[in-house]
């Protein structure tokens, strides 16, 4: 990781390694592990932190074997790679945990990786467009999906869930609910990798293999510990979404949609703003359907989620732009001043 003698610019790039992986996983989380957590939260937490480590694990591993080293999975080939770090790095990560410690769901991929984007402005737009893109597309299908199957598969699980509880719940759902997260935990890394490891070399050797697992290790034992924070609340608001089934089939949807855009192209983006699209999407589709709450308790945190998500945009917008245009804006203030 370090050649010769450590350097500043090799602190900033560790720091901003550790800072974004666990901005980033913390920030996601509703994502990834947020069904998860709320399915199991009879479940000591050790043995969720085992298995999300587990599937982390094998995930990485195999992206180091299969691409020769790299990590990223393809997806770090449109970004230019950084010579020498500074503070500048460090601002993205430590912004999103601030956010995230406020329970604003924010554009990760967006932030973090247009500070290293600065040459080329197209790469930014392109991850931008990618994200939004992707909140219509999930949005859309999750009304089509859910209006489909929840009175025959929601309905049933409502209605069972207040009746009888987890206790009555077949145990092959619990399964089915592991082996879905294996697979969007899986499906996560592999679409967010480019944030995760943007500060690494793009070669890692085996030693830098090792220290990213075992820092992802540590983070993950926090993270579920906390049972995902305070922005698992956004999972939690959501219908029915405690229960193992439903939180099954949130996973394999977004899951899919992920699979379909890591196919589409090798651009970054956002998957907050798919996974927001397809809560978003099954909200109104169910209460469609099912009427389960009021269209006004509905719309409110349908609209709250998407204000929370633009808020978050907007911040990495200004983020950027301060970031990206730094010099800029000092030797505006020096002319200004010095006159």
């Amino acid at each position: 990781m370090f050649s010769g003698q450590i350097t500043m610019s090799n602190i900033y790039m560790i720091a901003g390694f550790l800072l974004s992986m666990y901005a980033c996983v913390s920030n996601d989380i509703i994502q990834t592990l947020g069904t998860f957590l709320s399915a199991n939260k009879k479940t000591p937490f050790y043995y969720l932190w085992a298995f999300s480590v587990a599937v982390l694990a094998i995930t990485i591993v195999t992206g180091w074997i299969v691409n020769d080293g790299d990590m990223s999975f393809g997806l770090l080939t449109r970004i230019p790679v950084t010579e020498e770090y500074s503070f500048i790095y460090l601002l993205p990560p430590i912004i999103l945990i601030l956010l995230t410690r406020w329970g604003i769901p924010v554009a990760t991929t967006f932030l973090v990786l247009s500070v290293f984007s600065v040459s080329d402005a197209s790469v930014i737009w392109m991850m931008l467009t990618k994200s939004v893109l992707g909140y219509v597309i999930a949005f859309i299908a999750a009304i089509i999906i859910y209006n489909i199957i929840g009175r025959p598969l929601e309905r049933y699980f409502y209605y069972t869930q207040k009746r009888s509880g987890d206790t009555k719940i077949p145990k092959w759902w619990m399964v089915a609910k592991w082996f879905s997260t294996a697979f969007i935990w899986s499906q996560w890394l592999v679409q967010d990798s480019a944030k995760l490891f943007v500060y690494l070399p793009r070669k890692a050797s085996v030693s830098e293999l090792l220290f990213v697992l075992i820092c992802f290790t540590i983070f993950l034992g926090i993270l579920t510990y906390q049972r995902g924070g305070d922005i698992q609340k956004i999972v939690k608001m959501k219908t029915n979404v405690q229960d193992p089934r439903s939180a099954t089939i949130i996973d394999v949807i977004y899951a899919l949609l992920l699979l379909y855009f890591i196919n589409l192209n090798n651009v970054p983006m956002s998957t907050t703003w798919v996974f927001i699209g397809l809560l978003a999407g099954r909200e109104i589709a169910l209460y469609q359907r099912l009427r389960f709450e009021s269209p006004k308790k509905m719309y409110k945190h349908i609209l709250k989620d998407l204000s929370k998500v633009t808020i978050g945009l907007f911040v990495s917008i200004i983020v950027v732009v301060l970031l990206t245009q730094y010099n800029v804006i000092i030797n505006y203030f020096i002319s200004l001043f010095g006159n």
